[in-house]
This record gives structure tokens, C-alpha cells and sequence, in this order.
């Protein structure tokens, strides 16, 4: 399986994707993140995938994978082929975990959440995993009626990657991200390693999400270096914030389409608001993306995200 998966190569042409998680209505974040994932892909001549990120079957809504492709019809981005669900891929995620574990690189760890809190604690963040399973004799199945996690055993050195607009792609493994979990206690695959397979497999060529997920890139590299990848290159979004400097989220139910459709606006005034956003077109403008793809090209458009003009 290794070898399979070092074998693939970049497509020929770009491949850009949109990974929502069907856990609520999408926020104008996300849908921002959508519209600008659409675009690099697009002024590359490149095809742009719709992957349903539904692996953590329990924070799954009813209707919200439908309510995604709905919202993104609406707004004219179009993607190719139909859409991936990493549900229907389990299968896929399982069969190179088992090759990794084969070969010799992954572990059990019976760390409980309380345990690594404690190691946290002093510091008052999530401090790097230091490893205490890593040594000890390998046992995989069941203790007390619970199961381990397993992870991925990093090697010394730095992992680095390609990044468009966030800082440098470079992290020392050890030091800073520290033995990736891989599949949890709870039996679930992790979203590191369906992601990282993902990227390998569609052949991704450019990841576009928000500056809160860069931390999470080196531990999807180490697996794809690990499975013997090019990782995709990285553009990393500022976050959208409200009138108040709060980041937009679900979970504080931030504002989505509903709203702005009860309001009156219509699609190219919402891809307007979001274009105007990021500083590509000016405030009260309306257009649909095949009209923002022709006000701009790849490199005047990386530009201007790493420059925004002043008002």
C-alpha cells in the first residue's frame, strides 16, 4: 500500500478541494474560504473537488451536507465530478493504517485525555506529546475495557512545506508537533490521517483553509512524508472576524446565508461582500466568481492576499 501511494504524482493539471464538515449551516468564513479555494484553482486552469468531511459520525447534522452543496450552488462555485465523503472511504484510511502499522512505525498509547491535560497544565496550552507509550512492549488490544489510541512515531528533524500566505512551512517534529495520533481510543480514524491520505490519493495540489488549521499541516505532512508524498501547497487564510474582533464560527452560531437571502441580497451580492472581504473588489459590489476570475490572475492575487491594499 506504501508503495502504491508513493507512487502517485501530482496531476498534470492543478487540483484544489473544499472539505466542509457537515456539523451545522456554513458560516460567511467558510464560505469565503470556499470562493477563494475555487478561485486559485480555477486561474490555474485546475479542477476543484467537493469533499464531505463526515468521518466523526457523531457531530454529523442531519441536512447539512445537502444545505453545503446547496449554498455553494447558489453562489455559482461548481466543482467536478460529484462529491467525496470521507465516510465511504473508511475502508481506504483503514487499509494504510494497518500498512503503517506493519511496518513497524506506529504504537499503542493508553494516555487518557486527563493524563496529557496534566502535562498541558503548567503551560497552560496543549503541550507536545513527550512520547511515554513509545518505549514500552506493544499491546494492542483492550486494558480495563478500553482501547489505545495509536500514533505515528515522528523522526528528528523538520518538517516542512510549501505555504502561500501563512508563516514559513517549517516545524521541528519533536520538538513541536510531537507523535501524531492516527486512529483514537474511541475506534474513530483521525482527521489527520483521512486528510492526509486524501490529499495523497486526489492528488490536491492546493490546500486553502483558515489560519487556525495551520498548526495542523505538520502533522498531516509527517504522514504524507511518511506514505512517501509531495505535500500540496499551503495558502492559509486570515480569519474573518465580527464587529467586535471575535473569529466567525459555528459553534457561536455565526452569520450564514439565511440571513442575507431574508435580507434580500442575492448571490453575486454575497460573492461581492466575500471578494470585498479579502480586498479583491471594492464594498457593495456585485459579481459571480467567473467574473471575479477574470479581474485577476495567480500572482497578483497572492499579492494582494499577502498585501492588502490600506484603506
Amino acid at each position: 500500500m506504501q508503495q502504491r501511494l508513493a507512487a502517485v504524482q501530482r496531476p498534470l493539471a492543478p487540483r484544489g478541494r473544499y472539505a466542509p464538515s457537515p456539523t451545522g449551516p456554513q458560516h460567511l468564513g467558510n464560505l469565503r474560504t470556499a470562493l477563494l479555494s475555487w478561485l486559485i484553482t480555477r486561474l490555474q486552469g485546475g479542477e476543484w473537488l467537493l469533499r464531505i468531511d463526515d468521518l466523526d459520525t457523531p457531530r454529523n447534522r442531519p441536512g447539512a451536507e445537502a444545505a453545503i452543496l446547496a449554498d455553494l450552488t447558489w453562489l455559482g462555485l461548481s466543482w467536478d465530478g460529484p462529491p467525496l465523503r470521507q465516510s465511504e472511504r473508511r475502508g481506504l484510511y483503514a487499509t494504510v493504517l494497518s500498512s503503517l502499522r506493519r511496518t513497524g512505525c506506529l504504537y499503542p498509547c493508553r494516555c487518557s485525555r486527563r493524563m496529557l491535560a496534566d502535562i498541558s497544565a503548567p503551560h497552560g496550552a496543549a503541550a507536545v506529546y513527550p512520547g511515554l507509550c513509545r518505549d514500552k512492549p506493544p499491546a494492542w488490544g483492550p486494558q480495563q475495557g478500553r482501547l489505545p489510541s495509536w500514533r505515528l512515531a515522528l523522526q528528528p528533524g523538520g518538517l516542512t512545506w510549501e505555504e502561500r500566505l501563512g508563516p514559513p512551512g517549517r516545524l521541528d517534529a519533536c520538538q513541536h508537533v510531537g507523535d501524531v495520533v492516527l486512529r483514537r481510543a474511541d475506534g474513530f480514524l483521525a482527521y489527520h490521517l483521512a486528510t492526509a491520505v486524501d490529499e495523497l490519493l486526489l492528488g490536491i495540489t492546493d490546500v486553502v483553509r483558515g489560519a487556525d488549521l495551520w498548526a495542523a499541516t505538520a502533522p498531516q505532512v509527517a504522514v504524507i512524508d511518511r506514505l512517501g508524498g509531495t505535500p500540496p501547497r499551503y495558502w492559509h487564510l486570515p480569519l474573518w472576524c465580527d464587529a467586535t474582533g471575535q473569529r466567525l464560527s459555528k459553534r457561536e452560531q455565526a452569520t450564514g446565508l439565511e440571513p442575507l437571502r431574508q435580507q434580500g441580497l442575492d448571490g453575486p451580492a454575497v460573492v461581492g461582500l466575500l471578494a470585498a472581504s479579502l480586498d479583491l473588489v471594492p464594498p457593495g459590489s456585485r459579481l459571480s466568481p467567473q467574473e471575479l476570475q477574470q479581474q485577476w490572475g495567480l500572482e497578483a492575487l497572492q499579492q494582494r492576499l499577502s498585501h492588502p491594499a490600506k484603506a
